[in-house]
């Protein structure tokens, strides 16, 4: 054993090293990423890890090796779960051989996606059971523990770590190398029975989940993560409790450790939730606080087990409205949640003096990105005509921003094929447009494509390649030719499989060639049924950037057309005149082409 400094995701990463991990698969998304990136830099050369094309994929490649007997690990945010769930649902009436632990990384705020929902309500409907770590030490033991439940009961397991566990750092006590467990899959062995779901075995199994699940629960009350920690001092007689999970636990504590310990009860199995051990603590206590993130799962629980053992206790939390019923938890708020329950002095917890401003970093894409010259080239080409622009989930959702306003609608990965289709089945005479990235393009639109060519839809689909995964930090696609592991292999040509699929009038196009690509749009949208313009530039922050481009002061007639067309926060007013920032300027020439006196030039020669 040694000690590491870590990143809670690394910890987690090294955690399944440890426990003989086999194969891993997943599907980039803040905050899970780093966790596979990890066990890719990190794996012993037995382990297969692999970026899988979708959630979906994964998870089921994730199952495979679990049947098999190895040890699985799949890795996802918590929408990526929604993507997955088809295979889990019925993986759960199936069960597996191996062990598989199921990574689903919350995002309470949210932070970085589009909705704040909580796995552990996906755990208790799949009937999987749900560990949730408080810090980056619990989640690096959890994950070998969960591949020990998971073996025992023959059931994939939840871990569901949120954000400040995945991207907090603290050092970790870690195995070395050579206490690592190995773990060597028996391999397939063919049993109809087990592994062919029918409504027959699935009625059977479900009666063997639900008693697996009652055996859990008091299992769960003996396990050492789940604590019942006793009041002392002040509190020793107190008739009030607080109950915890997660990340809020630790702000919890850290609280307590001021104020005086109250009884506490800490879940770190949400579900099946530790029965025994919640009727010990809640019996003899008047009110208990619930302090956790995003839903009310541990407050439901309680007021359940109240109900059920006919305990008089009044259970306060977000049903109650005496803490937030969404964002995320933080020290401060945590401990005024404290202060109040207990009576104390609210004052005492107050947040403190807020630091110095940090310069302003407005949500725009990047300078000298080439979803800004897409953007604004459709833009040109449509303007004065009634249109709808559908976006999807990327770097290119950022196209909403003013002054571009290229993003009418948004809702998940691969939806904006779809809607764009739902809208010119009522606005025939709306020119419909849906934007997907390449990545997203391979995840999720692939369907959406086929649906649109089958159902003879009339749109136009604009295909955003820059070739990388490029919000969640420039992760391999089936685009790109290689794996996470380093290997080259065959790309998948976008316009290709576009061919395939039964679209003939596609185009494809360098974006920042603006001239050429608002022609191209105007070509396209003369056209009818479904028909493709693919974009394609690398993005900027993958490819060595060109020399800067300069404003000629003599030239330049401040129209300020640069800035209020493209929004590029290369270009800033200084002084009055209009500047470009030389260390922030890629030299993709965008600006110098919508300059109507030819006031911009330097960098690179333009062809």
């Amino acid at each position: 054993m040694h000690k590491e400094f870590l990143m809670g995701n690394a910890a987690i990463a090294l955690g399944a090293v440890a426990a003989g991990v086999n194969v891993v698969a997943g599907y980039p998304g803040t905050p899970s990423t780093e966790v596979l990136e990890t066990v890719a830099k990190y794996r012993p050369d037995d382990v297969y890890v692999e970026w899988s094309v979708n959630e979906k994929s994964a998870m089921e490649l994730a199952a495979g090796a679990a049947y098999a007997g190895a040890r699985s690990l799949v890795t996802m945010k918590q929408v990526g779960l929604n993507v997955a769930s088809d295979p889990l649902m019925s993986l759960e009436y199936v069960g597996v051989k191996g062990g598989m632990v199921i990574l689903v990384a919350d995002d309470p705020g949210p932070i970085s996606s589009q909705t704040e929902q909580d796995t552990r309500h996906f755990s208790r409907f799949s009937k999987l059971p749900c560990f949730d770590p408080s810090s980056a030490q619990e989640a690096y033991e959890m994950i070998q523990e969960a591949f020990e439940y998971s073996e025992k009961y023959k059931t994939p397991v939840f871990l569901r770590p949120t954000t400040r566990v995945c991207h907090g750092y603290a050092t970790i006590d870690i195995k070395d190398k050579s206490e690592y467990y190995h773990n060597k899959p028996e391999g397939f062995i063919k049993d109809s029975k087990r592994w062919v779901i029918f409504p027959k075995l699935s009625f059977m199994n479900h009666q063997k989940i639900e008693a697996r699940n009652k055996e859990l629960s008091d299992v769960f009350s003996s396990y050492e993560k789940n604590k019942l920690i006793p009041a002392c001092d002040k509190y020793a007689d107190s008739k009030k409790g607080i109950a915890s999970g997660g990340i809020s636990y630790t702000y919890a504590m850290e609280t307590l450790k001021e104020t005086g310990m109250v009884r506490h009860l800490k879940v770190s199995t949400p579900h099946p939730f530790p029965e025994k051990l919640a009727v010990e603590f809640l019996t003899g206590l008047d009110e208990v606080l619930c302090l956790e993130e995003l839903d009310p799962v541990i407050e439901r629980e309680l007021i359940y087990i109240c109900g059920k053992y006919h305990l008089n206790t009044k259970i306060i939390g977000k049903l109650s409205g005496d803490t937030a019923c969404a964002g995320e938890n933080t020290r401060d708020s945590v401990s005024n949640y404290i202060h109040t329950f207990l009576g104390l002095d609210t004052s005492k917890a107050q947040e403190p003096p807020e630091p110095p401003a940090l310069p302003v970093r407005p949500p725009v894409l990047c300078a000298g990105c080439p979803h800004r010259a897409s953007f604004y080239a459709v833009k040109t080409a449509m303007k004065g005509k009634k249109t709808i622009f559908c976006g999807d989930i990327g770097c290119y959702t950022l196209g909403n921003a003013m002054p571009l306003d290229m993003v009418d609608t948004c809702l998940c990965m691969g939806a904006g094929l779809n809607i764009a289709q739902g809208v010119e089945k009522v606005e025939p005479d709306t020119t419909c447009f849906a934007f997907v990235g390449d990545s997203t393009f391979f995840a999720s639109a692939i369907t959406g494509v086929v649906n649109a060519v089958y159902n003879q839809a009339n749109m136009v689909l604009v295909v955003l390649d820059n070739s990388t995964t490029a919000m969640t930090g420039h992760q391999p696609h089936p685009g790109t030719g290689r794996t996470v592991m380093g290997e080259i292999v065959q790309k998948i040509n976008i316009e290709q499989v576009l061919r395939g699929i039964g679209v003939t009038e596609i185009e494809t196009i360098n974006p920042l060639e603006l001239e050429a690509s608002v022609s191209c749009v105007k070509r396209m949208t003369e056209k009818s049924g479904v028909r493709a313009i693919i974009f394609k530039a690398p993005c900027i922050a993958v490819t060595k950037p060109k020399a800067p481009l300069h404003v000629d002061q003599d030239s330049c007639i401040s129209c300020k057309k640069c800035i209020r067309d493209l929004g590029c926060p290369a270009i800033v007013m200084n002084d009055g005149k209009i500047c470009i920032d030389a260390s922030m300027c890629t030299g993709c020439h965008l600006c110098s082409q919508v300059c109507p006196v030819c006031a911009i030039a330097g960098g690179d020669d333009h062809e």
